[in-house]
């Protein structure tokens, strides 16, 4: 089979942003996890940059993953799978325009066709990036994207409910709009999970909504989520969580009990080991 190209790759990812249901992109934290993503049938995948995180035992939103340590496991990731994949690239990694530039051409070198671009500065002295500031950001992911000469699906993030904004959605809503209108091709406000909070999100930014999905086990479904007009599900780092909360589990039934009674949920070696050779051929 013929390998996709890195333009087709992101024709296919924009497609999906402007299908006529909802499509759902889990998070992948490393080339294992996409590959195990890819194989359920996922038409994309993203990445997480908590879950690439925690995997190098590092704490989340504190600037601790180094720009170069996500850039090499966003190219792992991408070089394993034939399918459309986005980066988690947070801020941005800088604070100047110049920063984001940056970031964004080295995302495409990766081989990934999406990226996501955070308003918050990552700094709680600063907080959210002004909205001019913010939007000029997103501007300067544009310019990088076009000069690239591949068609790279940006998202810009609007982080006003995690950064505690005393009116997180009508910000988020303006943020988002305005974003748009600066060339974001996918709008995310991460936090809400509610239907009427989400429902107003759909109804209010103009352009393809993003939620993200999976953070309890009584979230709203794919269908209902596709339903209020959701455009694109993620998961965030809740896969890397949860498969870090079942290392857990497993330990401590050793320590306590001594038994081995996760064995019978391991996938065989053989099977990872045929699957995974599959995807070494895929990135040759």
């Amino acid at each position: 089979m013929t390998k996709l190209t890195q333009i087709q790759k992101a024709e296919n990812f924009l497609a999906l942003h402007h299908a006529k249901e909802a499509f759902l992109m889990p998070n992948a934290w490393d080339a294992g996890s996409a590959i195990l993503l890819a194989q359920a049938g996922f038409n994309a995948i993203g990445t997480t940059s908590a879950g690439i995180a925690f995997a190098k035992g590092l704490p989340d939103y504190t600037n601790r993953l180094s720009r170069a340590d996500n850039m090499a496991a966003i190219a792992h990731i991408s070089n394993a799978v034939d399918l459309p994949v986005s980066g988690d690239t947070e801020s941005g990694y800088g604070h100047k325009l110049e920063d984001v530039r940056d970031t964004i051409t080295l995302t495409i070198k990766t081989g990934a066709v999406g990226a996501s671009l955070e308003d918050y500065s990552g700094d709680k002295t600063l907080g959210l990036y002004d909205i001019e500031e913010a939007t000029d950001r997103v501007s300067a992911a544009v310019e990088a994207i076009k000069a690239s000469g591949i068609p790279l699906v940006l998202t810009a993030r609007a982080e006003c409910f995690l950064a505690g904004h005393d009116n997180a959605l009508s910000e988020s809503i303006k943020r988002l709009n305005r974003y748009r209108e600066a060339g974001a091709h996918c709008l995310y406000a991460p936090g809400p999970t509610d239907k009427q909070t989400i429902a107003t999100l759909v109804n209010e930014v103009e352009g393809p909504v993003n939620i993200v999905a999976g953070l309890s086990a009584d979230a709203l479904s794919v269908a209902e989520l596709s339903e209020l007009g959701v455009q694109r599900i993620s998961t965030g780092g809740s896969l890397a969580r949860a498969c870090l909360a079942t290392l857990r589990a497993t330990a401590t039934e050793l320590m306590t009990s001594g038994t081995f009674s996760f064995a019978s949920n391991a996938i065989p070696d053989a099977e990872l080991s045929s699957l995974f050779a599959k995807g070494q051929d895929q990135e040759k």
